[in-house]
Order: structure tokens, then sequence, then C-alpha cells
């Protein structure tokens, strides 16, 4: 049944060298079940909840993705997405979580329809691969400075903004020690080491009474606090004093999404051996119908935006070639499902370094940029540098996408193919025009 499902034989590879793939892309990427509920958290959502809708989402859209188009990529809650949610979406703007996880639902919903109709590749072929990378540094940025401020290293500062805070306060000296571990960790390429830093900060933690839990009586359907509570009414509701606002909050979902998931795709794919010799990528649709469902079913469950994960590398490293690594992904995060409650005894300390060194890796994707080139170098240094010091993803895109469009009609090298391109800096200048 799998040779018939997944033609192991054909793509070289044998059902034990698919499940060791799986489970090593798993422990890379379950750090997810702990940090995605401590960053929802912060916008007031149900911590148990979120870890419960977390690890259904990813089972669910790692399961889809392996059989749908039988590629080794493994699907969960996006990083960076999740910070845009609480920090942007619900705290800057003051949205109700219920009311953001409608905007992310829309935005499954839009993303899928763009599929069907051909759209994304369009966006995809008309933004270049230099902001690709420039939106994963920014996005990097972002998250390392929410988790050092969470961890007490950087402050507010009345004169200078931001500081740096006491080192020897508890939770700052306990993330910088969740630091080193994790680090040491990765350094010396152990699998899940992000997963078992956090956890053996969080076993110091609880050693020396810095962190405290009191379980309680678990059952699934005690933990129904974040599924369908999404509020889609409302977040179609335009006529709000928020109605502009939340078109922005579905389009940047929409666009950060795309972009995560492009640049991942051709990363595994690429190193997979996976891309057909034209450089396409085969059942390229396929996969894109499986993440955008993904998508609707996070926000249904009660989560952000569900993206496919740069860490199914890491299966892919050890000879995941099929969907089945991905299935068998899927499996595990519904396994651990069933323990989801008990990241509420994971503390802030433990999950804050993990928050800075997610942010370090994703600081790889600027080594494609030509910074030799202004043309190129300078959209990407406005959206890598506005991303974190506005506090929005949408303030960095639009940056980055005006700014490109302006170079480009400068150097005379304005097409008429490039016509996307210009709608999208229009629709950016707007929303300053709106902003301000």
């Amino acid at each position: 049944m799998l040779q018939r499902l997944f033609d192991l034989r054909g793509h070289g590879t044998t059902v034990r060298t698919e499940v060791v793939a799986g489970l090593t892309t798993f422990l890379t990427m379950a750090y997810i079940v702990v940090v995605n509920p401590a960053v929802l958290g912060a916008a007031g959502m149900p911590v148990a909840g979120v870890a419960v809708a977390t690890c259904l989402a990813a089972g669910f859209g790692s399961i889809l993705m392996g059989l749908l188009s039988n590629y080794p990529l493994a699907l969960a809650p996006g990083m960076g997405l999740n910070a845009y949610f609480t920090y942007t979406v619900v705290k800057g703007m003051g949205l109700p979580w219920q009311t953001a996880l409608g905007c992310v639902f829309i935005s499954g919903a839009a993303f899928l329809l763009l599929t069907v109709a051909g759209v994304r590749q369009l966006i995809v072929s008309a933004v270049p691969r230099s902001l690709f990378a420039a939106v994963a540094g920014g996005v990097g940025l972002f998250i390392a400075f929410i988790g050092l401020a969470d961890a007490g290293i950087i402050v507010a500062k009345p004169g200078t903004m931001v500081g740096l805070g006491s080192l020897t306060a508890p939770t700052a000296a306990l993330a910088l020690l969740g630091m080193l571990v994790i680090a040491g960790l990765q350094a010396r390429g152990l699998k899940g080491a992000m997963l078992f830093g956090i956890l053996i900060t969080a076993g110091i933690a609880w050693l020396f009474g810095l962190a405290h839990f009191a379980p309680g009586a678990y059952s699934l359907g005690d933990l129904s606090s974040t599924a369908f509570k999404l509020d889609i009414r409302q977040a179609l509701n335009l006529r709000s004093g928020l109605g502009l606002s939340l078109v922005e909050i579905i389009f940047v979902f929409l666009f950060v999404d795309l972009f995560d998931n492009i640049g991942t795709l051709v990363a595994v794919t690429k190193r997979a051996g996976l891309i057909a010799p034209d450089g396409s990528i085969p059942r390229l649709n396929r996969i894109l119908i499986a993440d955008s469902t993904a998508m609707l079913v996070g926000a249904v469950a009660g989560t952000s935006p569900v993206t496919s994960y740069i860490e199914s590398a890491a299966g892919v490293a050890v000879g995941g070639r099929t969907g089945l690594t991905a299935v068998v992904v899927g499996i595990l995060f519904l396994c651990t499902l069933f323990f989801a409650p008990l990241v509420q005894a994971i503390p802030t300390a433990a999950t804050a370094p993990a928050l800075v060194l997610v942010g370090a890796m994703m600081m790889a994707a600027l080594a494609e940029i030509d910074w030799a080139d202004p043309a190129a170098a300078i959209p990407a240094f406005l959206t890598v540098i506005m991303v974190p010091l506005t506090y929005s993803i949408a303030n960095g895109l639009a940056f980055g996408i005006t700014s490109h469009a302006v170079l480009k009609l400068v150097k005379g090298q304005a097409h008429p193919r490039d016509w996307l391109v210009y709608v999208l800096a229009a629709l950016c200048v707007a929303r300053f025009i709106y902003l301000a």
C-alpha cells in the first residue's frame, strides 16, 4: 500500500528511511508546540487550547501534504506570522483574537481561490527573489527582538528607546543560559536541539523554583477554548473603525505566507533533488492547495497561519524523499496532542531563547541578496530594517515593494510585464496615505 501511495522505489527510498526522516523532521520542529502557545498566549488566547490547536493543525496539514502532493514537506503554525498575529494585530491594533482568527480564515480561503485561479504563481513571478529573502531576514529580526524583550535582556529606555536589561535578573540569566544550551546542542548537530534545549532550560527553572505548574484534570473536550471561536463576520466588517486595517491584516497573512511557502518549497525540493530538469516544481498546485487547506483548518482549530517548515530539510538530509515523511511527522504531532497542556509548565525564560535562535537561523536567507547592486540592496535593506523597528511585517513589505518599483522606474527598466509590481506599489502608497 505504501509503495502504491508514495512510489518509494521510484524515489529510491524505503519505509524505514522515510520513518527515520519523519522522526528527524518532527524533532527539529516540535518546539513549535511549546513556542506557539507562548506567543499566542500573549494575545490573551488560552495557552492549553492553542497547544492543542497547534498539534491538530500541524498533524492535519503534514498528513494532507504528504498524501496530496507526495513531498516530504511538514507544516505547522509559522513563526513570524504568530508574532504578527499577537503583537501587531491583537496588541497593536486592538483586535480581539477571535476576529484575528477570522482574518486568518479569510486569508486561507483567498489563498485557496488564488491558487485555483493561478494568481499565486503570477505574484511569485512578479516579486523579485531578493524581497523574498529580505522578508525572511526581517521576520527573523522581529522574532529575535520579541524573544530578547520577553527575556528581559532588552528593555525600554526613555533616552535611547531600548537598552540592555539586568542580566543578573532570574529570567534574563536563565534565558541566556538557555541560549547557550540550545546553541551548543545545535553546534554539535543534535537533532531536536531546539526542543531539548527548551526542556533542559525549563527543568533548571523548576529545579530552582523559578517556574510553577499546578496540573489539573485533562480531557480533550475541556480544551475547546479556541476551536470554532473565530469571528469571520467581524473580520468582514469593513464598515467598522478598522475597515482598511482588516484588509491590510488579511493581505499580510496572505503575502507573508506566500513568500514563506515558496522560499521553503524551493529550498527543500532543491535539496531533495525533486525539481524538474526545466526548473519547475512538479505538482506545485497540489502543494499550494494542501497549504491553503491547512491554513483554514488551523484557523478553525484556533491558531495563527499554518505554513511549510524549512526544518523539513532535516528529514530530507537523512533520506526523506516522499510524502510518507510528512505523514509520519503528522502522526507524531497528533500523538503529541495528548500531552499538549503540559506546555503551560514551560516558563517564558525557556521559550524566549528559542525565539532568538529561530530568528538567527532565518538570517541565512539574506545571503541570497546581491548587496553590491543598489537596486536590489536598498529595497531589501528597507524591508529588513522596517519590520522589527516598526513592529510590523506589513510596513517592511510596503517599503520594500514601493522602493523596488520606484528604482525600476528611475533606471528605465519599467516593463509592461511587471504591471503587478506597480499595482502592489500603488496599494502600498495608498496604505501609507491612509495611515497618515
